[in-house]
């Protein structure tokens, strides 16, 4: 078995849950359920652009605002302490991603964001950031609270954790996650030697 890393979601895995994907939808004038940066693909160069706008307005306020699951950081440093590197994998922008890991004092090893290729749900992510870190996918770990996480993680190989949190209800999709946590206290003992 290859080095293993450990990577995390950024929204609503590190954070506290706060975009709300249905508003920015109709603040574009989307279809309620389509993936918000796929629909985007499609619309023309002006449309797109304000979309872009609307995205980036939404993506900063809920950085400005983001707090994190209890014990996130404290957990990133332990994983990090065992020589397991953590990236962040987002759909999120460098920009904001940066700001929320600099105002809670989180460091990581790797970040990927939508500015730098294909996106979630695709393995490739997964498997670039493995690489770049000198990880073996297949004892690595994708952590996150969306299913395109969880079937970003397992096309690549690597086993999968879905985040809960305080979400009382369980998604349809939670098979597709090895394992199953509400707290960031759940995650080392997943991962580190006992």
């Amino acid at each position: 078995m290859g080095r293993i890393a450990v990577i995390f979601d950024l929204d609503g895995t590190i954070t506290r849950p706060f975009l709300d994907f249905d508003a920015i939808r109709r603040e574009m004038g989307l279809p309620k359920g389509l993936p918000i940066l796929e629909a985007m693909g499609t619309l023309d160069a002006p449309a797109r652009a304000a979309a872009e706008a609307v995205l980036d307005r939404h993506e900063q306020a809920a950085a400005e605002q983001s707090t994190t699951h209890d014990g996130a950081r404290e957990a990133i440093e332990r994983l990090r302490g065992h020589d397991h590197p953590v990236a962040i994998l987002t759909r999120n922008t460098r920009k904001w991603t940066t700001f929320v890991l600099d105002k809670h004092g989180i460091v990581v090893d790797a970040i990927r964001c939508r500015e730098d290729g294909a996106v979630k749900p695709s393995p490739q992510p997964v498997l670039e950031l493995c690489h770049v870190l000198g990880a073996d996918p297949a004892a690595s770990w994708m952590v996150g609270d969306h299913r395109f996480d969880l079937e970003s993680g397992r096309d690549a190989g690597s086993r999968t954790i879905l985040m809960l949190g305080d979400r009382e209800d369980m998604p349809t999709w939670a098979e597709l996650a090895d394992h199953i946590v509400r707290s960031f206290a759940e995650i080392p003992p997943l991962i580190l030697p006992s």
